[in-house]
């Protein structure tokens, strides 16, 4: 719904909408491995809790008088304004963080987002294009029946999330071709064209074939603010999105917070970015690491010969790192407790491994023949890895390992930097988590440990499409529907609308 663009429009929006929003093995040397900005419209809540369809009432008191931001909310309205109220994840499909449904190409979330009471028309898409995967996001409409008035009615819709690897977006592109003409079909052929809205490094590398292909306008959006600005939205507007993870409950919803601000986002793509966050568009990127997603992914695809990123997550699920991990046990026979480690604590990560293997081959030398055979005789078997014999050692094993790995180096760096800015509150993002059980409850525990439990590492169902979400939420008006936003802009918004004769 394109929007007007007067002082006087602005104010009355405001007035009709303002509301409140609503591891077994742990890191290693010291853990113990058996421990193992939102631009969206906002109407007022009708409850609290848990429960889907109810949004936690929040009671704000912040006044902004800041005349050139109030000028700028209301000199620039945006294209269109997503009505949250009543915002629900949809439960029918999945339960779990890691639901999907799995095509050739792509993979869709079973965790839409129902929007029960938006009813305009929604004429962007958004992608989130990294290194290695394509986040989509678009709105599809839903229609049903209502024995209380008409046979065919409108009920809101959905924002859907699906995932591409980046390698395949020319499948990406085709469904956002597809997208397009069901929008056309949908509003004819005088109704809107739709637009889409691309962050990431993706949007700038495949800007041309998008714009190419679709023949419509292209916008790129800066991929730290798009991934605020969608953090932002799902800690404040969507309920049971955030949770904390422990091995004795692994999914407590937390229910939204007043004072959201300041946190920690560590967004773990295939590197990670550590981004400290003190307010709406107020953030700075404080530090991260090289060893990300695509790290773990790279290696097991070489050292397993597994075929994509959730191949490698099922293979560590069976797998055993303390067949490759040398432990605190394997060092002294027993714990250190004097220092508080356990003998159950990762030592060294693949620290066996090397000795396994020249025991092997001396043993191997003694008596003739290969050490346990070559550990490249699976691949030209043609067996890939993929839970086979890689010589003495598994493939789950490795995979396990290796997860461990990757995951104990960024809760340690991202406790390190919460310690040093003093945040208290960590939000991990990105599509390396992906709902993985093992993966949350090793970045949770480090920050426990660390910390003392002074600090508290959180988790989002929709954790891969935070920059995708704030690339869509980009197309609205410039900080419409923040918590506190439209009451905020009120007093003064309305002496600016209506001046006096």
């Amino acid at each position: 719904m394109p929007g007007g663009s007067s002082a006087e429009e602005a104010t009355r929006d405001a007035a009709q909408t303002s509301g409140t929003p609503a591891a077994r093995d742990a890191p290693p040397i010291a853990i113990p491995s058996d421990v193992a900005n939102s631009s969206t419209t906002s109407l007022p809540s009708s409850g609290g809790g848990h429960a889907a369809g109810k949004r936690p009432q929040l009671a704000g008191t912040a006044v902004a008088t800041d005349p050139a931001r109030i000028e700028s909310a209301i000199s620039h309205p945006g294209t269109v304004r997503i009505n949250v109220q009543g915002a629900f994840i949809v439960e029918d499909e999945a339960t779990t963080p890691g639901g999907s449904t799995v095509d050739e190409d792509f993979k869709h979330e079973n965790k839409d987002i129902r929007l029960p009471n938006h009813t305009a028309v929604v004429s962007h898409i958004a992608v989130d294009i990294g290194g290695s995967l394509a986040k989509l996001v678009y709105f599809s409409r839903e229609t049903g029946t209502d024995k209380s008035k008409q046979p065919e009615v409108e009920l809101g819709g959905r924002l859907n999330f699906l995932k591409f690897e980046t390698d395949k977006i020319d499948a990406c592109v085709e469904f956002m071709r597809r997208l397009q003409r069901d929008h056309h079909a949908a509003n004819g052929h005088g109704g809107p064209e739709l637009c889409v809205m691309a962050t990431g490094g993706g949007a700038f590398k495949y800007y041309d074939k998008i714009r190419d292909a679709l023949g419509v306008e292209v916008l790129r959006e800066d991929e730290m603010e798009c991934l605020i600005i969608g953090l932002d939205f799902f800690i404040t507007e969507i309920p049971n999105e955030v949770f904390t993870y422990t091995e004795s409950d692994p999914m407590h919803f937390v229910d939204a917070r007043p004072d959201i601000y300041p946190y920690l986002l560590v967004n773990i793509g295939s590197g990670v970015s550590m981004v400290k966050v003190s307010g709406p568009r107020q953030y700075e990127r404080i530090g991260g690491t090289s060893l990300g997603g695509g790290t773990l992914w790279g290696l097991l695809s070489l050292l397993t010969g597994a075929r994509n990123f959730d191949e490698m997550l099922r293979m560590s699920d069976r797998g055993d790192n303390t067949a490759v991990d040398m432990l605190v046990g394997d060092i002294y026979g027993q714990g250190y407790g004097k220092i508080g480690l356990k003998s159950t604590t990762i030592a060294s990560s693949f620290g066996k491994v090397y000795k396994m293997k020249r025991e092997a081959e001396r043993d191997a030398e003694d008596h003739g023949g290969l050490a346990n055979g070559d550990a490249r005789e699976g691949e030209a078997n043609g067996d890939g890895g993929g839970g086979k014999e890689l010589g003495m050692f598994r493939a789950e094993d490795i995979s396990r390992s290796l997860l461990y790995a990757v995951s104990n180096n960024i809760g340690q760096i991202a406790y390190l930097h919460a310690e040093k800015h003093n945040l208290g509150h960590i939000y991990f993002g990105g599509s390396f988590i992906g709902g993985h059980r093992q993966t949350m409850n090793t970045l949770s525990y480090a920050i426990r440990f660390w910390s003392k439990g002074e600090k508290q590492a959180y988790f989002l169902r929709h954790e891969g499409y935070l920059g995708a979400v704030g690339a869509f939420l980009k197309r609205q008006p410039r900080n419409w529907g923040r918590r506190n936003s439209l009451e905020a802009l009120h007093p003064i918004a309305k002496s600016m609308a209506r001046p006096e004769s």
